[in-house]
């Protein structure tokens, strides 16, 4: 399998983790999204709409958005899972994790970022705003599982949440935003971190890191 990424865009990052609990590889084919090589002709006649990551597995098939991916993931290679069987507990996972994969993550991203800028917004508001983005959503996603135990989002083993939300912390980090009002989360993302999986799937250690 090819996973095309870069090393900080928070999907790639979800898909590497879930791959590394599977215990599957793929070959790393890095897209410097700051330079705009995701907008080359030739990812995007594999990727239309020129964003990362894009899964093509060892038969030629080519997958896009992350957690399509992670779904296709978790009914190709079920073990471990990253969904509980428990239909109500499944659509607790896929709600936080949409919570933080499409409601948070897209109006904080680079493309997003970009056009306040090009719309002559001053460079702090910029980064004010993405603040703000990643505050809002992780509220909302500590209160969603302030009644679990844990250790993990879900319960006592990683789900698709935590492959959500690790990521949209080393984010909001990035953005300057205060996490100790999170404890949940903080908890969820200690259990995580132990975790080799995701230790290997850091941006840091990456191929493209820089």
């Amino acid at each position: 399998m090819k996973l095309h990424g870069y090393f900080r865009s928070s999907a790639s990052y979800r898909v590497r983790i879930a791959l590394n609990l599977k215990g599957l590889s793929a070959e790393h084919v890095p897209h410097h999204l700051r330079k705009g090589e995701q907008r080359d002709p030739s990812y995007l006649a594999i990727n239309p709409q020129g964003l990362v990551p894009t899964l093509e597995d060892d038969r030629g098939a080519i997958l896009t958005q992350s957690l399509a991916i992670i779904e296709w993931l978790e009914e190709t290679h079920p073990e471990p899972p990253l969904l509980p069987k428990d239909p109500l507990r499944r659509a607790l996972v896929r709600a936080f994790a949409l919570a933080l994969a499409c409601d948070t993550h897209p109006v904080q991203n680079l493309k997003v970022l970009a056009r306040l800028r090009q719309l002559g917004l001053p460079e702090d508001e910029v980064t004010g705003w993405a603040a703000w983005a990643n505050h809002e959503g992780l509220s909302a996603c500590d209160i969603l599982i302030a009644g679990e135990t844990g250790p993990f989002c879900f319960g006592e083993a990683p789900t698709m949440a935590d492959l959500c939300l690790v990521p949209q912390l080393a984010n909001a980090r990035r953005f300057g935003v205060d996490l100790k009002s999170f404890p949940r989360l903080l908890k969820a993302e200690a259990a995580a971190k132990n975790l080799p999986a995701f230790a290997d799937a850091a941006p840091e250690r990456q191929p493209d890191a820089e």
